[in-house]
Parts: C-alpha cells; sequence; structure tokens
C-alpha cells in the first residue's frame, strides 16, 4: 500500500506542472474584488443564490470566477485533493462579457454566470482534452462537445477542467498519467472512485457550482455517492455523446454532477436535446417534459411507490445497509409508499453478458474524425506509446484483442440490442405489475476504499442495471459512514422518466439534508 501511494504522491508531484496552467490573478483581475459591500459565500452556493445576487447587485460574474480561481489555487493542489487539471484563461472575460450583457438586459439566461468543472475527456474549446492519458496530451479540440455548446449558449462559463480515470476504465479509483490520483475531500486518504471523480471532488469541495461527467458503468453514480452529491445518469438517447472521448458508445452518457438535485434538474434542462450528429438522440426527441424542475415540490413523494430492490441491496455492509434502511424509513416519512423486496423475473439471467469490448472501435473512430489534430490515430499507437498508468495496461491490451461480435443485434444500443430491450422490458414490466414508481438501493454496498488501492471487492451497484438499459438513475446522499465518508442511495425510473425521479430524489433531499461540506474545504 505504502509504495503505491508514494508512486500516486511522486506522479502527482511531476504531472501537475504539464496540467495545470497558472492560477495567478493581476492586478486588474482583481479590481472587481471590493465592488460588494459584502462578499459573497460561495460555499454551497446554488444557481439559484447565484442569480438572486446578481439581480440584487451584490455580485457580479467576474467576482464569482476570482472567488472560485482563489479557492482552487487555495485549496486544490496544497490539499492534495488534485481534482483539476486546468482552468480557462478566458474565464474571467467570459464572466465580465455577462456581466455586461445583463447591465444592458436585464435578462438572465439560465446558467448566466454560473461556473462549471468538466470532466476531461469532454472536448472544450482552449481547453486540453486528454480522457487522462499523456497520449493525448496537448490535444487543444477546435470545437466544443455539444453539451459544452448547450452550456455557453445558457450563459455559463466553463471554469476548468477535472481529472478522470484514465480513458474512463477504473470505477473504484480516479487515477490518470496527466495528473496523477484524486483524492477524497472528506476523508484525504480515500478515493473519490471512478471515473469522473475529479468533477465530484471539485464541486463536493466548492471549486465550482456546476459539474459535468459521463456515466459508462457509473462513473458520475459512483463519484457522486463517494463524495456526497447529487449524480445524474440521464436516459440514454437525452444528451448527446458528440465531442466526448468515448469508453463505450453503447453506453456513455453525459449528465450533471451537483450538491444540490434542484441544480442537477437546471442543468438536465439545458444539455439535453437532440443533436443531428448523434442519432440516438433521436429516441428521446418526443419524450422531453415541459420542465425539470416543475415537478421540484417537497411533497412530491406521497403516494409515490418505491420498490426496494434487495437484489441488490442484500451485499451491502452493516453501516451501509443501516443508512439505506434509515432512508427507507425517512421516504415512508413523507408519505412513499414502500414495497418491499421488489423482485424481477429472471434478474440473475438477464444481467449478464451485457458488456461489449467496444473501447478500440469506438476510440478509433473519435481519432479518425478528429483528422490532423489527432495526437495519435488509434488505440494500437496508444498502447505502442507506452504513455498510460499501469494499472490500465491490461484492460488496454485486452480492449485490443478481443471484441465481442455475436449477430447484428449484439453489442448494439439500448434501442436495437436484444438482450438489452429484453432486460429493459424485463424491469419496467416488473414496475408496471407491482404499480411502482421508482426503484431504490445503495449506490455501493461498500464504504470507499483507501487511495492507491487499484483493485479490491468493492459493491459498485452502479453497473447493473441503468448502463444496459438505458434507464435513468439518480444518486443523492443518504448520510455518512465512519471515517467521514459519504454513502449515496440512488432511484432508477423508467427510461425518459428523468424528470420523475429527479423529483423523487429532491424530495428526499429536501427531507433529510444529508449533504454537508467537507471541513478541510469550509471556508
Amino acid at each position: 500500500m505504502k509504495t503505491a501511494l508514494f508512486f500516486w504522491a511522486i506522479t502527482l508531484v511531476t504531472t501537475v506542472s504539464v496540467s495545470c496552467q497558472p492560477l495567478s490573478l493581476k492586478k486588474e483581475d482583481a479590481k472587481n474584488s471590493s465592488s460588494f459591500s459584502k462578499e459573497f459565500d460561495v460555499v454551497e452556493a446554488t444557481i439559484d443564490k447565484v442569480h438572486q445576487a446578481y439581480t440584487e447587485n451584490t455580485l457580479s460574474a467576474e467576482r464569482l470566477v476570482e472567488i472560485y480561481l482563489e479557492r482552487i489555487r487555495k485549496y486544490d493542489q496544497p490539499s492534495g485533493l488534485n481534482a483539476i487539471t486546468s482552468i480557462n484563461q478566458m474565464a474571467l472575460q467570459e464572466a465580465r462579457n455577462l456581466d455586461e450583457e445583463f447591465r444592458k438586459t436585464g435578462v438572465l439566461r439560465p446558467l448566466h454566470g454560473i461556473p462549471v468543472i468538466v470532466k476531461e475527456n469532454i472536448s472544450t474549446t482552449g481547453l486540453q482534452t486528454t480522457a487522462g492519458s499523456l497520449a493525448m496530451q496537448g490535444f487543444m479540440p477546435k470545437e466544443d462537445a455539444f453539451i459544452i455548446k448547450k452550456l455557453k449558449d445558457a450563459g455559463a462559463i466553463i471554469l476548468a477542467k477535472s481529472n478522470m480515470a484514465e480513458w474512463g476504465i477504473n470505477a473504484n479509483v480516479t487515477i490518470s498519467s496527466v495528473a496523477g490520483e484524486t483524492l477524497n475531500p472528506y476523508n484525504l486518504a480515500y478515493t473519490t472512485a471512478g471515473s469522473s471523480g475529479g468533477t465530484a471532488a471539485a464541486i463536493a469541495a466548492n471549486f465550482g457550482i456546476i459539474g459535468i461527467g459521463t456515466d459508462t458503468g457509473g462513473s458520475i453514480r459512483g463519484p457522486a455517492s463517494h463524495n456526497a452529491i447529487v449524480g445524474v445518469r440521464p436516459s440514454m438517447g437525452l444528451t448527446s455523446r458528440k465531442g466526448i472521448i468515448p469508453l463505450n458508445l453503447r453506453n456513455d452518457v453525459p449528465g450533471p454532477m451537483t450538491r444540490t438535485a434542484e441544480d442537477a434538474a437546471r442543468v438536465l434542462e439545458v444539455i439535453n436535446g437532440y443533436d443531428p450528429e448523434d442519432p440516438l438522440t433521436e429516441y428521446g426527441r418526443e419524450k422531453l417534459p415541459g420542465s425539470y424542475t416543475e415537478l421540484l415540490q417537497k411533497d412530491v413523494l406521497k403516494g409515490v411507490r418505491i420498490g426496494v430492490f434487495r437484489k441488490l441491496s442484500n451485499y451491502a455492509s452493516p453501516e451501509i445497509d443501516a443508512l439505506f434502511q434509515q432512508a427507507i424509513y425517512e421516504l415512508e416519512k413523507q408519505g412513499a409508499i414502500i414495497v418491499e423486496s421488489f423482485e424481477v423475473p429472471g434478474f440473475d439471467s438477464l444481467r449478464h453478458n451485457q458488456w461489449c469490448a467496444v473501447f478500440q472501435d469506438d476510440l478509433n473512430e473519435f481519432l479518425s474524425s478528429l483528422g490532423d489534430e489527432a495526437p495519435v490515430n488509434s488505440l494500437q499507437e496508444v498502447i505502442a506509446s507506452g504513455k498510460y498508468s499501469k494499472y490500465i495496461e491490461n484492460d488496454l491490451i485486452n480492449y485490443q484483442k478481443y471484441m465481442w461480435v455475436q449477430g447484428e443485434t449484439v453489442c448494439g444500443g439500448p434501442f436495437s440490442d436484444t438482450k438489452r430491450i429484453e432486460f429493459r422490458n424485463a424491469i419496467q414490466q416488473a414496475m408496471n405489475l407491482q404499480r411502482v414508481d421508482a426503484l431504490i438501493y445503495p449506490s455501493w454496498n461498500r464504504a470507499p476504499i483507501k487511495a492507491g488501492t487499484l483493485y479490491a471487492i468493492t459493491g459498485d451497484n452502479n453497473h447493473v442495471i441503468a448502463p444496459h438499459t438505458g434507464q435513468p438513475a439518480v444518486t443523492i446522499p443518504m448520510g455518512f459512514l465512519p471515517e467521514n465518508l459519504p454513502a449515496g442511495i440512488q432511484f432508477l425510473g423508467r427510461i425518459f422518466e428523468d424528470h420523475k425521479i429527479l423529483s423523487y430524489a429532491y424530495a428526499f433531499e429536501r427531507a433529510t439534508r444529508h449533504r454537508k461540506k467537507p471541513k478541510t474545504f469550509s471556508k
């Protein structure tokens, strides 16, 4: 263990200067610092609070960006958290432009002046996008990913990029050859889970208002659970994958990572929608509700039937189980009807053989789309370069060697692969038969593991259902374990009923208030 920790400590020191741009503020950038009589407190700030401050003229977007840059500089590297890989050097200017727009129009866009932390695999102009791999170092996209365009159109400011498990491969840790290991802000001796751990840690530590991650197996929801934030895996087809470095396009989906369910709903309202360059979004085109926020009512759980999926929770540790049982009790207090021992006929056989090793084809196609701008041209070149973390070497080699090909409908998407359709239909038919509105289970059955641990029995429930069925899933804090480690509960709904499970998560959050700020980063 000590050897592993030492190795990654060295990695942090030697690589961060390559990946991170300086965080210095010029005197002219700081001129806005004393413009307001009372400094805005960004710790646990929400979109609504920021917009209220803008409207009351007690805060500007420029000053908000300054405060977050100061926090990143004060905490990220000095504490060893290591969540941030690069800073948007144009963020302050973009904030000034948005302030000027608001002064002229008096109108705030949906995410006007809201600083965003973006995962390292999502193409963002002006910011290096590497998927955590040194093989991609120096790649500066000429075009924003579709969801980044939507965020900018809504007035958001891309503040920084965040560390990730290299290529998104590992669910247990967030370690990359670009920046080393990201640690858990609640206890720096522990991991964040992966692969969106950098985004999760940054949002938990209040380095930005909202974060964007990607979820292939559990890469949004796992880190959300380990870092006491809200993580949303949207329905497949709801958000575009265009411009995102893939791990497995049949499962990949981007989504919000926030400190509150309301902020997650606000972000999902912005980033969802049809993209002609991502054919999968055609399936969600006619399925969008009028709003993801209008259903956010604190009494929405009254009469809602919640299925307890013991097939997953039965394997929880005693500490996780105690929190889960308390969560069930809290849902009942809010008027939910608890359906114990929810069953899906044939579940054990349906869940197996759902994964396909398609990384090589998906990555090679993405790299080909970059033309001459691609730092490497194929997975084979990545492996030959040796520019990757040693712990994923076997994964890369296996992805190159093996590819499942068992017929036209196998290894397809959630709307074409017969095994996936059968799995989703079985779950949703069971929900219909038992008149269940959502399923619940612990996001993880065990506590976060120690930092530097690469292989462990982790109890990850995120990979089991949603990545294969395409159904939406939301993780939200359900309390804390020994060693001050967070744990999350997961709500799973029918496909394209994201708005409903978000509303249930919101009501649970409002009733329980389990999230608390990490003490090390609380000022």
